[in-house]
């Protein structure tokens, strides 16, 4: 495998969720416990980052880095992905400052433009235009973190009015890493002229990850920006086991929820199929567009939602080529087709005892 390609893992609060449905104190004790232990082994294994998901409905991603911050030493820690719509710029920044105090220059941000319908139909926000509101975000996140730590609004944005405010500190790093969640044409190109780095969704098809890979650099180069220094991070949840098939039916749960959002599908890009066909299925079944309009988010759409109507809908050899899986010698296979069309981060799954990880993390680098 080209040593170039470094392993990531990623985390989010479903664990504590389950164990707070269960009201015992001892399993949400738990959880918790086997949240931090998972970044302690991380760092003990070699990971290069650990990237946590927040979600209007669930934890506090900061937060849980802070703490994992004091029990390590060395991974890169960061979110994958908060939003201006849930986090102002002003929060993010004080957050990432925050965080690199605490984890000595390790920390990043991975940033979204979030589910506008969220923000729009549950929470009274004013969307506003997405497509600016990210570069924008941006620039001011690049004004707060510089030596001056002083931050205004362009006169030309539309998104924010920020006049002439003053942090009091800034992150350790002269230049923390941003990284953008890309799916649509605006969004790459977004991440090729402010970002210093893609992020590409789990279960995406290699296809559509070398096609942005190539257009992205393409406009980067445009923009004056060095492509050979983005990162091109791939969340493929690499699973070694001797029963892929299970896995194939287990991950069409997240095609019919994650995927089946606005926009979503492009991440499906595929020759032999009709992707298009395929999700308009799995959107019905899922009662998608009827639960955005509401302002729901996914417990909602797994609540009213037919997710074996829909999972029944996606085609197993489809599973087959997004799932990167299977015994070692064809995981390895894969580790270097995803470095041949330019991916430089690849996301391991964590295992049921993450204790496992330092030993997967050997057997696919040997």
């Amino acid at each position: 495998m080209p040593q170039r390609l470094a392993f990531c893992i990623d985390g989010g609060p479903a664990p504590w969720a389950s164990a707070q449905r269960k009201g015992d104190p001892a399993a949400i004790k738990r959880a918790v416990d086997k949240t931090i232990q998972t970044a302690v082994v991380a760092d003990r294994a070699g990971i290069d980052s650990l990237w946590l998901l927040e979600d209007p409905d669930g934890w506090d991603a900061f937060a849980v880095l802070g703490a994992m911050a004091r029990q390590t030493d060395r991974i890169r820690l960061g979110t994958g992905v908060v939003n201006t719509y849930y986090r102002t710029p002003a929060q993010i920044a004080s957050s990432i400052s925050t965080l690199d105090f605490l984890s000595n220059g390790r920390a990043f941000l991975g940033l979204g433009r979030g589910q506008v319908e969220w923000y729009e139909n549950a929470m009274g926000m004013l969307p506003g235009n997405p497509n600016r509101r990210t570069p924008e975000a941006i620039d001011l996140l690049r004004l707060w973190w510089s030596e001056e730590m002083m931050a205004a609004s362009d006169p030309d944005d539309t998104e924010f009015a920020i006049r002439e405010w003053e942090r009091v500190i800034r992150p350790l790093q002269s230049h923390v890493p941003i990284y953008f969640a890309a799916v649509g044409p605006i969004a790459m190109r977004i991440a090729a002229e402010h970002a210093d780095g893609v992020i590409f969704n789990d279960l995406t098809s290699f296809s559509f990850m070398e096609t942005q890979i190539r257009n992205v650099k393409e406009m980067a180069a445009a923009a004056g920006r060095d492509p050979e220094a983005l990162t091109f991070n791939a969340r493929c949840q690499v699973t070694i086991t001797d029963d892929p098939e299970a896995l194939y039916e287990r991950r069409k749960s997240t095609v019919a929820t994650i995927h089946s959002l606005p926009g979503m599908e492009r991440l499906l890009q595929n020759d032999t199929y009709d992707i298009g066909a395929i999700m308009s299925q799995v959107r019905e079944a899922m009662h998608v567009d009827d639960v955005l309009a509401r302002g729901g988010a996914f417990a909602e759409m797994r609540r009213v939602g037919d997710l074996e109507t829909a999972k029944a809908a996606i085609p197993t050899d489809l599973m087959a080529e997004l799932v990167v899986t299977g015994d070692v010698p064809t995981i390895r296979q894969r580790l270097e087709k995803l470095a041949e069309i330019g991916v430089t981060h690849v996301f391991l799954a964590v295992p049921e005892n993450v204790e496992q990880l330092p030993a997967i993390v050997r057997q696919l680098q040997s």
